[in-house]
């Protein structure tokens, strides 16, 4: 059925052939997951409620907006995407995320956590002026709903009192167990004693009625479902102001189209509070689902991954270093936002319990909440990708840079991320804390300079941000000697006397192999490894500048206020006119794809950077 399906087939289908359905897509998810990698575990989780939708509502014509987004593979099944699905996150394939350009079925773009209601909100309200007839649904799983932002847009919802339906995928994850009172009020309504006595009671004494008929039956049911939901409290979404239907058991096609057709005849926004389970259809997944929240390419077989290299990631280097800095220093603490796993904070909080605090999808929390602990005496590390820290920008400024607060920022998955794309690529931030008064900016060659670059920001005592990539690096020995790198200085790793590469992070490595391919082509160019965006060592910037050769700057971030900007200013306050080149992201957003092939599409590589830097040189 899966081969030519679209959405608007999916209303011809039975109740039989919708669960054969789902069981082909869930096939389809693990075949194709297990090839390119991609979030499976949610989109296995949320089959049933996605068909159920697609039966129901009129897509296109109704909106439809997905949180995050990582959950919108079978949407992506169902709206004429399956013969394209086996390029899912690969370059120039289906992105692994709802996206505009993609698919008129894609309403709304998304990425990062909590927008959907608030995006519903917007399509509400111009639904409304321009006297549409269309209905709007945003669905959010229990783990965006952490999220400040969805608690001002349902807010929001509830004052506009106009029809709308908010879809609650309740599987009890986001990328990890959930946390704070929001959960825990979900947990409360799952495990309710009297809808769950009530369920068994009402199931009994249907099946003592003798020969009922098959119209009958179908009223019972309905008033058992009525009954449930009048018996089940979701008394916060209705003082709120929206009308509560759940929960609902999240993989009973059937169930779910009664509820979501029972829905649509309100007027008023409404929330239905759908439990599924995430990884449900696959074992390893099912045991194993923060595992396979976002996993790599793996065997169908036995759930393992296929890429079983024991090199250390830059997260796991980051991880066990503020393991070990914690044993001498009772003062640090470790801070994440939803991503324990993901940023390695998961292995602070089993070696320190009490010191380890994930906040759940709310890094503008985090940021404020670290601030204070710093004020009083502790020594925050706070462990957030880079994409998401873009969201706490103003508690950057205000809660820590305008209170001088030394807090440490350890920002993970920073450059070109690959498959996730656009909504992920963490190549901002050297632009965004640069402008930030009082904040250092740092960013490790390797592996050890990440190590020594943690230990030396917490020696510091300011407010400092690291910003590192995703996955490994060089390969270079840890050291098992910690050394404190001399606060706002440079490192100079060769000298010549064609010009000087001056390089930050990740492009460190690629600057030395750029260099040994020019030195074969007899241009000799030297290498500074720049270590500090802020402060940015000038007086070896002037050092460098002062032989009026030309001058490359590197940096895996935009161009556009980035650490190239940061040379040419300095140069510019000192009056120096050197020739200066400047290699980094143009001002556009990155693609999804393979990292190398992206890095190569952009004249990342130190081959085609070896090119520009010749013709750059010899044009002078």
């Amino acid at each position: 059925m899966l081969e030519d399906i679209q959405s608007k087939d999916i209303k011809n289908l039975s109740m039989d052939q919708l669960r054969a359905l789902a069981n082909e897509i869930r096939h389809r998810l693990i075949e194709v997951c297990a090839k390119n990698g991609g979030h499976l575990a949610p989109n296995l989780g949320i089959v049933e409620i996605t068909l159920a939708l697609h039966y129901v509502y009129d897509f296109p014509n109704d909106k439809l907006v997905w949180d995050v987004g990582h959950q919108a593979y079978v949407h992506k099944l169902l709206t004429g995407r399956n013969a394209r699905f086996d390029s899912l996150r690969q370059y120039q394939g289906i992105s692994g995320f709802p996206k505009r350009s993609e698919s008129r079925y894609d309403d709304f773009g998304a990425g990062h956590a909590s927008t959907s209601i608030s995006a519903a909100d917007g399509f509400a309200i111009a639904r409304d002026l321009f006297h549409e007839d269309r209905n709007v649904i945003a669905v959010i799983g229990d783990g965006a709903m952490t999220g400040g932002m969805a608690f001002e847009a349902l807010n929001y919802a509830a004052h506009l009192q106009t029809k709308m339906t908010v879809v609650l995928n309740d599987n009890e994850m986001s990328i990890g167990p959930n946390v704070g009172g929001m959960s825990q009020y979900l947990t409360r309504l799952r495990t309710d004693p009297g809808y769950n006595r009530f369920k068994e009671d009402m199931e009994y004494f249907l099946k003592r009625i003798p020969n009922i008929g098959p119209k009958m039956a179908e009223m019972a049911d309905r008033l058992k479902d009525s009954l449930k939901y009048m018996l089940t409290s979701g008394s916060f979404f209705e003082e709120l102001g929206l009308r509560y239907y759940g929960p609902v058991n999240g993989h009973d096609i059937e169930e779910l189209i009664r509820v979501f057709e029972n829905s649509k005849q309100f007027d008023c926004p409404v929330l239905i509070h759908c439990l599924t389970e995430k990884g449900k259809g696959y074992m390893p997944a099912q045991q194993h689902p923060d595992k396979f929240h976002g996993v790599g390419a793996f065997d169908i077989k036995t759930g393992e991954l296929l890429d079983k290299s024991t090199q250390p990631s830059y997260t796991k280097v980051f991880s066990n270093t503020l393991i070990d800095l914690a044993k001498d220093d009772s003062r640090i603490v470790g801070v994440t936002a939803a991503m324990a796993s993901g940023t390695g904070m998961d292995g602070f909080a089993k070696a320190y319990p009490t010191r380890a605090f994930d906040v759940g999808i709310a890094e503008e929390h985090a940021t404020t909440m670290s601030s204070a602990m710093a004020l009083a005496g502790l020594k925050p590390v706070v462990a957030i990708y880079s994409t998401f820290m873009q969201r706490a920008y103003d508690q950057l400024i205000h809660d820590c840079a305008l209170q001088n607060a030394p807090v440490v920022f350890a920002l993970d998955r920073a450059g070109v991320v690959g498959a996730d794309g656009p909504t992920h690529h963490g190549v901002f931030d050297l632009s965004y804390l640069r402008t930030i008064p009082g904040m250092t900016v740092m960013a490790p060659k390797d592996e050890p300079e990440l190590q020594n670059m943690l230990y030396s920001a917490l020696a510091y005592e300011r407010l400092v941000a690291i910003r590192y990539p995703r996955g490994r690096g060089p390969g270079h020995d840890l050291v098992t000697e910690y050394a404190l790198i001399p606060y706002g200085k440079a490192e100079i790793l060769r000298e010549g006397s064609s010009g000087t590469i001056v390089a930050i992070g990740s492009m460190v490595e690629a600057a030395l192999k750029t260099a040994d391919i020019l030195e074969a082509k007899g241009i000799h160019l030297g290498v500074v490894n720049a270590r500090f965006v802020k402060p940015l060592d000038v007086e070896m910037l002037l050092n460098v500048a002062k032989n009026g050769k030309p001058i490359v700057t590197m940096e895996e971030n935009v161009l556009a206020g980035g650490f190239g900007s940061a040379v040419l200013e300095a140069l510019n306050d000192a009056h120096m006119q050197v020739p200066v080149l400047r290699i980094g992201l143009p001002d556009v957003f990155v693609a999804h794809g393979d990292t190398n092939r992206l890095k190569d599409d952009h004249e990342l590589t130190p081959d085609k950077m070896a090119v520009r830097i010749a013709e750059f040189i010899n044009k002078g």
